[in-house]
């Protein structure tokens, strides 16, 4: 993979400091963590036990995804917002699994997401990946790594996975003006998509339990569990997809009948063509 974050992240990152892409890895049984990460997650499932069950459903609600955009949609190029550790399964494997020409950007502003991805993308030249805020829409899309990636000839998808819950309301640009951003940057002459999950809850407690736990474990690097209905607005005037914005295990499911319980939280999300 060819080096195209042009502005570089910290050189380190404090292992004592835990890191939601790191939680995030361990609740997929991944081992990219440190102590501290290990017990953050042990806080956050005495507070949602439901958190492994739920990235899990999250993760496959990501691989099916990709799978419809790429089979039934003709999309050809991807940009993660938020992307996370790589992991097994990662969104280029399924997306090039299907058509190899398949191109993914992906992006996060977590250091260690950066050393470890580039290394593992290394000998990929259809991927790459953007050290960047994902509110900070116009530095991605100069970014060399879009310029190079991301044609405008070609359907696109912008995917917003579970990442949406990490900005606050009260931030200078909240989650539903980054989904606005984003849809005006997407190439304008073919079809583009929207995908967006959020982690969700109808119990106001529940809420507000969960979102001060992980401001605290993260320093405030987090932003807030919200209700289904704030998740449907972030798709404003888009084209829904059937089966519409739902509790994720209920997105085209490979079985039909299996549902996540909504125990504390839940992840509520859907696909929209933005243009």
């Amino acid at each position: 993979m060819q080096s195209d974050a042009e502005i570089g992240p910290p050189t380190t990152f404090d292992p004592n400091q835990p890191s939601v892409a790191r939680m995030y890895d361990l609740l997929l049984g991944g081992h990219e963590h440190f102590e501290s990460d290990r017990e953050g997650v042990d806080r956050l499932l005495q507070v949602a036990p439901n958190s492994r069950t739920v990235a899990l459903i999250n993760r496959a609600f990501l691989m099916r995804v990709v799978e419809v955009l790429v089979r039934d949609y003709g999309v050809r190029q991807f940009i993660d917002f938020g992307s996370g550790l790589p992991t097994q399964r990662n969104v280029h494997q399924v997306a090039q699994g299907i058509d190899r020409t398949c191109r993914v950007v992906y992006v996060d502003n977590d250091p260690m997401v950066l050393h470890t991805g580039r290394a593992l993308l290394a000998e990929n030249d259809n991927t790459a990946i953007v050290w960047a805020d994902m509110r900070d829409t116009a530095t991605i899309f100069s970014s060399s790594a879009v310029e190079r990636l991301v044609k405008s000839d070609v359907p696109t998808a912008a995917l917003f996975v579970s990442v949406l819950h990490c900005i606050p309301e009260t931030n200078p640009v909240p989650p539903a003006e980054v989904v606005r951003r984003v849809r005006r940057f997407l190439p304008a002459n073919q079809p583009a998509y929207m995908a967006i999950s959020q982690l969700v809850s109808p119990n106001q407690e529940v809420r507000e339990r969960i979102t001060t736990l992980m401001a605290e474990l993260t320093s405030n690097r987090w932003g807030e569990v919200r209700t289904a209905s704030e998740v449907i607005s972030y798709f404003d005037d888009m084209e829904i997809l059937e089966p519409g914005v739902v509790e994720v295990s209920q997105w085209r499911p490979a079985k039909r009948g299996i549902r996540s319980p909504e125990i504390e939280w839940e992840e509520f999300g859907g696909i929209a063509r933005a243009h």
